[in-house]
């Protein structure tokens, strides 16, 4: 029996975290598949639309080589994607382990007998810290411009 593994993401200005987390998820099952978030889920997460859009990320993180799958996740409940894919693992970053989204998330998928897997959060990385030195550096332009 194949066991299925699901990372879900945003994936924008896709960086060595991204990566990580692939890499590692793809140690957990026998097939990846990952769930690229929409661009009008993501602005409802986030606040702000990712830099890059939805079809190029799927694009980008379909090319990265741990992953077997990439599709749109288009929902706001992780358990729809669950009802569309039937996975047997999915994976977080660490950073939601203990908080209300992690709480739930190990509730949720307990009813369903999914296993949660915590992997390591790259906190040096992350996409709004480029968009934030993106920003910054932008403003600098502007005023020194």
């Amino acid at each position: 029996m194949t066991r299925t593994c699901y990372v879900p993401g945003i994936f924008d200005m896709f960086h060595v975290g991204h990566l990580n987390i692939l890499r590692n998820a793809h140690a957990t099952a026998d097939r990846l598949v990952a769930g690229v978030v929409s661009d009008a889920r993501a602005e409802v997460v986030k606040g702000a639309r990712p830099i890059i859009n939805e079809q190029e990320r799927l694009q980008i993180v379909g090319a990265i080589r741990y992953v077997d799958e990439a599709v749109l996740e288009d929902v706001n409940e992780k358990l729809i994607m669950w009802e569309r894919l039937r996975f047997d693992v999915i994976v977080k970053g660490d950073d939601w382990r203990g908080t209300p989204k992690g709480d739930k998330l190990e509730r949720d998928f307990a009813s369903v007998g999914v296993e949660v897997v915590y992997l390591p959060y790259t906190v040096h990385t992350s996409s709004t810290r480029l968009r934030q030195a993106l920003d910054v550096r932008l403003r600098d332009v502007i005023v020194d411009g």
